[in-house]
């Protein structure tokens, strides 16, 4: 990521309110998917929304993203609620910083085709990948937009649980193979 990349998200982060908690927009109403605890990622974080809400469950979380304005939000977000986040100021242009595997995986509303693979490498066995991305889907195309199919095509080692396109998103919800979770749902 270049650096006006990472002074353009700064700027976004530094111009708007703080942040809520909350689940990330795939898992709204899937929340049943979750372990039961452990560790998580949130990849590109931003503001901590996501990362927070995993805490207060419990989860020991990492956060990751670029802009040291969104990292400072994100923060702040986590002592208010009384939670410990690691945050991680990294570049994802360099691949996802060591740490994993999970139990559950985040990266919601950043895209590169790039980082799938070490997605779906952090994922624990029996864990949970939850991504969302812009998508071509009901859209225009463009750099920054996921092609018809390419989350289940890139996370076709993933056992899917959920997957939807239109009005320019895309989301997957996927488990790892191997042991799964108490209180985890499978797909039928």
């Amino acid at each position: 990521m270049s650096a006006t990349d990472r002074e353009r998200w700064d700027a976004r982060h530094a111009a708007v309110g703080a942040a809520v908690p909350m689940p990330p927009d795939a898992l709204r109403g899937r929340e049943d998917l979750l372990p039961a605890g452990g560790r998580a990622v949130d990849v590109a974080c931003g503001r901590g929304s996501v990362a927070v809400w995993l805490a207060q469950r419990g989860f020991a979380v990492d956060a990751v993203d670029v802009s040291g304005a969104g990292l400072s939000s994100a923060r702040a977000l986590a002592a208010s609620v009384r939670v410990d986040v690691r945050f991680v100021e990294a570049d994802l242009d360099e691949g996802l910083p060591p740490g994993g595997p999970y139990d559950v995986v985040v990266c919601q509303r950043f895209r590169d085709p790039a980082l799938y693979p070490a997605l779906a490498a952090a994922v624990a066995p029996g864990g949970l990948l939850v991504v969302t991305v812009l998508s071509e889907v009901d859209d225009e195309p463009g750099p920054f937009r996921a092609a018809p199919r390419e989350l289940l095509t890139a996370f076709a080692q993933l056992d899917v649980l959920a997957h939807g396109e239109g009005d320019g998103a895309a989301h997957l919800l996927a488990r790892a193979p191997g042991t799964t979770h108490p209180g985890a749902t499978t797909r039928s």
